[in-house]
């Protein structure tokens, strides 16, 4: 029964949070080549703790960049409901290194949070999934539904080859729900079931002037400083009031309806207490919007990093040759990853300051989603939310991007459970990121009784 599952579950704590912190201490970073290892490293880690719970078939899958960990269990039955879990065991870089307060792959427990990079994005929540399973296996020998697992390394460059693995394995992932918890919830003790997510568009840009670096008394007002070309070209890009100014670069929006507007203003704006949390003095976006609509139903246009000339201590008196700056812009409805990025290039080529050229590298794509919540599986995952929390449930959207999410929903149609256990202030790709151990515990009670309130109905 669920309650002798629960039991385990909370005898087996320290056992659980032991062996996340051994698939933690890997440092499976997929946007830098020299962690290709490492990846390997960990999804060799996954492969081995699906076999250790008991799933009938596991594999690892190469892919033409980082493998896929696919794990199956099927002895429910062709009758029974069928449950596919996606996550990742990818994680961001760490820089900058000094902004941490303890190693990023030393995970580190205090004040009832487990640091690491991964903890909470999404090492944590995917092996949340793992162990309920092992334990719903251990404790009643079987599964009131089949399962099956598809874990990713490359969710945090975009997902390139998984759009493909996804069109071609329609048959493999058949089953009657994705079930995804790399989200947030509302925010501590209010849990949130995630109705839509933005899109990407990852551009980096390189300003090239003189052949070379140059003595900024000699040469200085005579010929074009690389870092102020490239400073004229993106502040051309946005207004003072945060409005983006690319041309075209909010047409085709679709505008959420009415009711949803009116589930997001019942929520409130929480502005006075992102502030706190976030220790700024004043917020700033697109006017005429509040921060949680900004976050969740309009696009932007952000600087990632900017960077050329001297970087060390002390001062160096030189006119750059050559500056790069590093966008991402999080798309809406109705806007196209593809359409964006030549809309900035054309931007950029209409405004590039005399004495340099602009060349531009292309980088993750991903399409934003949307869906209904009105299928029977969110009535349950919310019972489950609110069993376990003891508050009702909030339906959102979340300002980030999970590329393949519109993937899985336009190749396998099946309802997609946003189902998350993070926190949006847990520094996930940020220094310090951290997994709060209560969402930890509730929400391994909170998958176990979705599961089985989705099987039995």
């Amino acid at each position: 029964m669920a309650s002798s599952v629960i039991e385990r579950l909370r005898q087996d704590r320290a056992a659980h949070l032991e062996e996340l912190s051994a698939f933690l201490k890997i440092p499976s970073i997929s946007s830098i080549s020299e962690h290709k290892e490492d990846i390997r490293a960990a999804a060799e880690w996954l492969k081995q703790a699906f076999l250790q719970a008991k799933m009938e078939k596991v594999e690892i899958i190469e892919t033409k960049k980082h493998p896929i960990v696919y794990a199956e269990w099927l002895d429910a039955g062709p009758e029974a409901k069928t449950i596919l879990i996606y996550g990742h065991y990818d994680v961001q870089p760490v820089d900058p290194l000094h902004l941490w307060e303890t190693e990023p792959f030393e995970p580190t427990v205090r004040d009832g949070k487990l640091y690491a990079r991964g903890a909470s994005d999404d090492k944590g929540q995917v092996f949340m999934h793992l162990k309920a399973v092992q334990t719903m296996l251990e404790v009643e020998g079987t599964l009131p539904f089949n399962v099956k697992f598809l874990i990713e390394g490359e969710e945090e460059i975009g997902s390139p080859n998984l759009d493909e693995f996804v069109a071609n394995e329609k048959e493999r992932l058949a089953a009657d729900v994705l079930l995804i918890s790399d989200t947030t919830m509302l925010e501590a003790g209010k849990p949130a079931i995630c109705s839509g997510l933005r899109g990407i568009a990852a551009l980096e840009i390189r300003v090239k002037g003189a052949k070379g670096d140059l003595h900024s008394g000699l040469y200085g007002g005579a010929v074009q400083n690389a870092l102020h070309a490239l400073v004229q070209l993106l502040a051309s890009m946005r207004d003072e009031n945060g409005k983006i100014t690319i041309d075209g670069f909010y047409e085709g929006i679709e505008i959420p309806s009415a009711e949803e507007m009116e589930s997001i203003k019942a929520l409130g704006s929480g502005e006075e207490a992102l502030k706190e949390e976030l220790g700024v003095n004043e917020l700033f976006g697109e006017k005429g919007y509040t921060a949680r609509e900004r976050t969740w139903i309009r696009p932007t246009l952000e600087l990632n990093g900017v960077y050329g000339g001297f970087q060390g201590e002390g001062v160096k008196t030189v006119i750059p040759a050559e500056a790069t700056a590093k966008i991402t812009c999080r798309l809406v409805p109705g806007q196209d990853p593809i359409d964006i990025l030549e809309k900035i290039e054309a931007h950029i080529q209409a405004h590039t300051p005399p004495g340099v050229t602009v060349t531009t590298e292309r980088h993750d794509t991903g399409k934003p989603f949307v869906a209904p919540v009105t299928d029977p599986v969110f009535a349950a995952c919310a019972r489950a939310y609110e069993e376990v929390y003891q508050t009702e449930v909030a339906y959102t959207r979340m300002g980030g991007s999970i590329p393949v999410v519109e993937t899985f929903d336009s190749q396998l149609h099946i309802p997609i459970v946003l189902m998350g256990f993070g926190l949006p202030s847990e520094n996930f790709h940020a220094p310090n990121e951290h997994f709060h151990l209560e969402n930890f515990d509730k929400g391994m009670e909170t998958i176990v009784a979705f599961w089985n309130q989705y099987a039995n109905r």
